[in-house]
C-alpha cells in the first residue's frame, strides 16, 4: 500500500459537470507542495459530471460513484471513511469554496493544535433573501442551542485532524452541524475567514425547504449534547413529574368524593388519570433508552468518553531521580 498522504480533501457534488474540472485543477495549483489526495463523490449525479470527473487523470485523484443521491451528509461520510490522510478537509464541488485557503488552514491548525478548523464565508456571494437571512437565522438558533460559538455552522469548508473526522457520525442531514458533533468527540474548534466566490455554472442545490429539516436535527443535536450518555434524566425526569401531577390530580378527586362528591366524568379526574399513565410510559421509555445506550457502548467496546493524551508521570520521576 503506498504512503499515507497528509491531506486528504473530501468534495462531494451533484450535477457539477462545468465546475468539475476547474475544481480539480484549482485543488491541484493549491496543494502541489503537500503529499496529498483527493476523493471526489459523485452523489448520483444525472448529467456529466462523473464522466467529466473520469476524464482527469491524476494518481492523487480518487473518484467515488455512489448507487443514488444520497445528500450530502451521506456523501461526506463515504468520503471521510475512504480518506487516508492525517487531515481532512472537507468543500463543496460549485467552486464558491476556494482550495487555496485550505494551506493557511493547515497551518493554524498544526500551531494551535486545533481538531478541527472551521471556515467563515468572507463577503458571502450568496442571494440575501434566499440564502444569507435564512442563514443566518439558523446559525443563530444554533449557536444559542448548542452553546457552541461558530459564526458560519453552513460553510463545508472544514479541516479535520482524522481521528475527529472518522468519528463523526454523519447521517441523514447532519452535515450543518458538524461542530457539534466534533464537540461531542472532545474536539478542539477554533475558525478562520475564507474567501467564497459567486456560483458560476449550475444550480444550487439549497433552498427554504431546508429550514423545517434544519429545526428537527436540531432538537436531534440538543439531545445528543444534553442527554446522550444520560437519557433516563431527560425521560425519567420528566415523567418523574408529571407523574406526580397525576397522583395530585387523583388525591385531590378522591378527597372531593370522600367529602360525598359525585366525581364521575369530570374532566379533571380523566386529566389526573392521563398524567399518571403518561408519567409511568415517560418512565419505563427512559428506562429502555437507558439500557439501549449501554447496548450500544458495550456491544461495541466503546467507552462514554475520549482520552487526549497520557502522560506517565512515574517516567519523569525516574529521569529526575537518574539525572540527579
Amino acid at each position: 500500500m503506498s504512503r499515507a498522504p497528509e491531506i486528504s480533501v473530501v468534495v462531494c457534488v451533484f450535477n457539477e459537470e462545468e465546475n468539475i474540472q476547474l475544481l480539480i485543477s484549482q485543488i491541484e495549483e493549491a496543494l502541489n507542495l503537500y503529499e496529498f489526495e483527493a476523493i471526489l463523490v459523485d452523489d448520483g449525479s444525472t448529467d456529466g459530471t462523473l464522466k467529466a470527473a473520469r476524464s482527469f487523470q491524476a494518481g492523487w485523484l480518487k473518484i467515488v460513484e455512489l448507487r443514488k443521491n444520497y445528500g450530502q451528509s451521506l456523501a461526506l461520510s463515504a468520503g471521510i471513511h475512504l480518506a487516508r490522510g492525517k487531515y481532512i478537509v472537507t468543500m463543496d464541488g460549485d467552486l464558491q469554496n476556494d482550495p487555496s485557503d485550505i494551506p493557511a488552514m493547515l497551518q493554524l491548525c498544526r500551531e494551535g493544535s486545533w481538531d478541527l478548523v472551521a471556515g467563515v464565508r468572507k463577503n458571502r456571494q450568496d442571494n440575501m433573501f434566499l440564502r444569507k437571512i435564512p442563514s443566518m437565522i439558523a446559525n443563530w438558533i444554533i449557536r444559542r442551542s448548542s452553546g457552541i460559538e461558530i459564526t458560519d455552522y453552513g460553510c463545508t469548508l472544514k479541516l479535520f485532524r482524522q481521528e475527529i473526522a472518522k468519528d463523526l457520525g454523519l447521517y441523514g442531514e447532519l452535515h450543518r452541524f458538524i461542530p457539534v458533533l466534533a464537540h461531542l468527540e472532545g474536539a478542539r474548534i477554533t475558525q478562520v475567514e475564507v474567501r467564497h466566490h459567486p456560483r458560476i455554472h449550475g444550480r444550487s442545490k439549497y433552498g427554504m425547504g431546508r429550514t423545517l429539516r434544519v429545526i428537527s436535527d436540531l432538537v436531534l443535536m440538543i439531545f445528543f449534547k444534553k442527554y446522550l450518555q444520560r437519557p433516563m434524566h431527560l425521560f425519567g425526569g420528566l415523567g418523574v413529574v408529571i407523574l406526580l401531577i397525576g397522583l395530585i390530580i387523583n388525591f385531590y378527586m378522591i378527597w372531593f368524593k370522600l367529602q360525598g362528591q359525585d366525581i364521575w366524568g369530570k374532566p379533571l379526574m380523566l386529566v389526573g388519570i392521563l398524567f399518571v399513565l403518561a408519567g409511568i410510559q415517560l418512565i419505563t421509555f427512559g428506562i429502555f433508552v437507558e439500557l439501549q445506550m449501554r447496548t450500544y457502548y458495550e456491544s461495541q467496546q466503546k467507552t462514554p468518553y475520549r482520552i487526549r493524551n497520557i502522560f506517565d508521570t512515574r517516567e519523569r520521576i525516574k529521569t529526575e531521580i537518574d539525572s540527579n
